[in-house]
């Protein structure tokens, strides 16, 4: 395995409507599914259709979430060996309204996600020590994001981190990262810095890089996506396309993004297919159903 991804599972229901409840507001007629989702799930689905050697680490419940999820989980090839059952808690859901404009709006109950411990994950030491990536998100308690950190750069494997959802990370974890990829707000929040333009993007990344990270690809939605590092600074256009369900989109970007970097591609091409597996994402309902595969990505670009 070249690529461990490590995270969240959840179960998505999702409801389709007009716009987005405003507090205490109750909005009928929407229609509504029932998805796999998750953003470590999301983005090893992703990683894996986008042609990448991978393997997913996980934990769910004993419930029928957690055994629907676990023979998706077969049917994408993943080696279930790595997803773990908690006894008591549930597996993760995820509450995720969906306007007309393709806006969503997520509430998280996650369940078993938040007791994937230290020890679970010692017993992967040797895969993650063995793989050249591996990648995180911060749906799984920090402690654990840190054990899994402190191994990978033991043993010189490079971590990603998507710093989702946004929370403030200790010093000591960034200076192992070697790649950080949050969005406006989660720059934001790890930087105390407002952003309003480019400038401001640049400015709160050269923060980061001070903290010992040594690349940052900050993401703009439809204004593309900033990368940072001791070489500059580089803007990368998004690809246009109207917005349907930006639900995974994220997550897309991050798992297409790790398998194209741990297949030894430069970064300006990494982020470019990266870039357009997002855009397909997002003109389709759902966050994994939404995951393109290699071959649509690849022929999508060729198209642009």
């Amino acid at each position: 395995m070249n690529l461990v991804v490590i995270g969240s599972s959840n179960m998505d229901l999702v409801i389709y409507l007009p716009r987005i409840p405003a507090v205490g507001e109750t909005i009928l007629g929407g229609k509504s599914s029932t998805v796999f989702g998750g953003k470590g799930a999301n983005q090893a689905v992703a990683a894996s259709r986008a042609g990448g050697n991978i393997c997913f680490i996980s934990k769910i419940g004993k419930d029928i979430f957690g055994e629907n999820m676990l023979s998706h989980f077969e049917n994408e090839g993943f080696n279930t060996d790595f997803i773990l059952y908690d006894e008591d808690e549930p597996t993760g859901i995820a509450q995720i309204f969906v306007s007309e404009k393709g806006e969503n709006s997520i509430a998280v109950a996650p369940g078993a996600n938040m007791s994937l411990s230290v020890s679970d994950i010692r017993l992967f030491e040797k895969t993650i020590s063995e793989a050249e990536y591996v990648l995180v998100q911060l749906e799984i308690p920090l402690e654990t994001i840190i054990t899994i950190v402190d191994i990978a750069h033991q043993h010189n494997t490079r971590v990603i981190i998507n710093p989702a959802p946004a929370q403030t990370l200790p010093d000591e974890l960034l200076s192992k990262t070697w790649l950080l990829t949050p969005n406006e707000s989660e720059t934001e929040i790890l930087t105390g810095e407002k952003l309003s333009d480019i400038g401001s993007v640049r400015v709160a990344a050269k923060k980061l890089l001070e903290k010992g990270i040594q690349n940052i690809i900050v993401t703009l939605g439809e204004k593309g996506c900033l990368l940072c590092n001791e070489n500059g600074h580089q803007h990368f256009s998004a690809y246009k396309e109207k917005a349907i369900d930006t639900t995974a989109a994220g997550d897309v970007f991050n798992g297409s993004l790790a398998v194209a970097l741990a297949n030894e591609k430069p970064f300006e091409q990494a982020i470019q297919f990266a870039s357009a597996a997002a855009a397909i994402s997002v003109t389709r309902k759902g966050a994994q159903p939404s995951v393109p595969n290699l071959t649509e990505i690849v022929e999508y670009m060729a198209t642009k």
